[in-house]
């Protein structure tokens, strides 16, 4: 049954509808998106169908979570920017809470016997939903030649010449755009119909947006420097989450495979398995998938905690890097909202996009081969042949077990079409029995 049209809701009926929002938002982005849809478009009618498409699509044009992008904008659109930090702010919320409360759970039981048990079948389904991901951007991406070029030639980067993942985006956002403009038809791009507003363009509103959440997103860390220096982990958490929020195109999946570069074989914050169980329990929780990077932030100040307790260093290490992902989202769309009619339509920025969007199908494969290796081999070792980097795994560490929960996973998922929450449940269990 649809609600009557409310071109106008009052405050505190938005808050209402976005808290609801936030506490259901499970299945990442496509779920979250199409959650919204539901309830702002079809029901509550506070957005037109070609207004939400349209304002998507801009979206996708911006680093950051696209579904918490457009739940800041449609917000923005109807109260202002206290109507966009609300509905931002409440889509992220509820999932941060949860995922704080399963990062101490994490960091303080990881070393029992049950618990590594029980993650054994979450990396295995972890494992099967990395490979569901690939599939549906993959058919959804790849529709022309060059486009196929670009996913490969991103995939041989990172997992052989060991390329840095910001090269790989902003290289092939910069391809997408010269390609755009010389052969569109390459990136299957279609000629925009809408002409441009004639307004004079909000440069006010759009500069003082940057200023004001520059402050904001710098704050933290002007305050982590001046009181415990630039040596200390909560500087070099916030340094690296800063700068992972200015190149995270593409999801959680493509994030994750910078993150894994990073804080496992860079930085050593975690161990490779425990990047798995972090997007496992991001699976289970609401809000964007980028909350992973909460669980990253956690481990880490949780193991260099001085001159704080463990635990209360694990809370500032994924405040912080909360922090950090989020206020640039804030900036982005409350800089370029009132631009969104002008550059919905701009081709150049549409083949950036597109290219990105091809690039990000090899770094999702990267991933997805990365996260098989150490789900199946207790140990992983790297090879190198002068600018090639190799992989070889351990034989004698197979892991049949975590090799027949993955099996189980793939079926439930591909012939049976469960849920996540029911797949990661279901693979927990037999971990349980098979680890035990």
């Amino acid at each position: 049954m649809s609600v009557a049209p409310t071109t106008n809701p009052n405050f505190a009926h938005l808050l209402r509808v976005f808290l609801r929002i936030g506490l259901l938002s499970f299945g990442g982005p496509a779920g979250q998106i199409a959650l919204m849809h539901r309830e702002l478009v079809e029901d509550l009618q506070w957005v037109s169908d070609e207004d939400y498409l349209h304002a998507l699509n801009f979206c996708h044009l911006l680093p950051g979570p696209e579904a918490q992008q457009l739940a800041t904008w449609i917000g923005w659109r109807m109260h202002g920017w206290r109507g966009g930090l609300a509905a931002g702010l409440l889509f992220v919320i509820p999932g941060a809470f949860v995922m704080l409360v399963l990062s101490a759970l994490y960091a303080i039981a990881s070393n029992l016997d049950w618990f590594e048990a029980l993650f054994l079948g979450v990396k295995a389904a972890v494992l099967a939903i990395v490979v569901q991901a690939l599939l549906r951007i993959t058919g959804r991406a790849l529709n022309t030649r060059f486009k196929q070029s670009l996913a490969i030639a991103a995939f041989v980067s990172l997992f052989l010449l060991d390329l840095p993942f910001p090269l790989i985006v902003l290289g092939s956002g910069a391809i997408g755009m010269a390609v755009a403009k010389l052969r569109p038809e390459w990136l299957a791009l279609k000629e925009g119909g809408a002409t441009p507003p004639s307004a004079p363009r909000p440069w006010r509103s759009t500069l003082q947006a940057v200023a004001i959440w520059s402050v904001i997103w710098a704050a933290p860390m002007v305050l982590v420097a001046g009181t415990l220096g630039f040596d200390h982990v909560l500087w070099d958490i916030g340094k690296f989450f800063s700068q992972l929020a200015v190149v995270t195109f593409g999801g959680a999946y493509a994030v994750l495979a910078y993150m894994a570069q990073e804080a496992v074989q860079g930085v050593g914050w975690l161990q490779s398995g425990e990047m798995a169980d972090g997007l496992g329990l991001a699976e289970t929780t609401p809000g964007p998938l980028i909350m992973v990077t909460q669980f990253v932030g956690y481990l880490a100040a949780y193991r260099a905690p001085e001159p704080f307790t463990p635990f209360v260093a694990g809370l500032l290490g994924a405040g912080l890097t909360t922090w950090v992902t989020f206020a640039p989202c804030f900036m982005w769309i409350f800089s370029f909202a009132p631009w969104i009619d002008r550059l919905g339509n701009a081709v150049r920025l549409k083949g950036g996009l597109a290219a990105v969007t091809a690039a990000v199908v090899g770094v999702i494969a990267n991933l997805t081969v990365w996260f098989a290796l150490h789900v199946l081999f207790e140990t992983v070792d790297d090879a190198r042949a002068g600018p090639l980097r190799f992989y070889i795994p351990n034989w004698p560490t197979f892991d049949w077990r975590a090799a027949v929960l993955a099996v189980i996973a793939s079926l439930l998922i591909f012939k049976f079409k469960w849920s996540v929450i029911r797949v990661l449940a279901v693979s927990a269990a037999g971990g349980l029995a098979l680890g035990l």
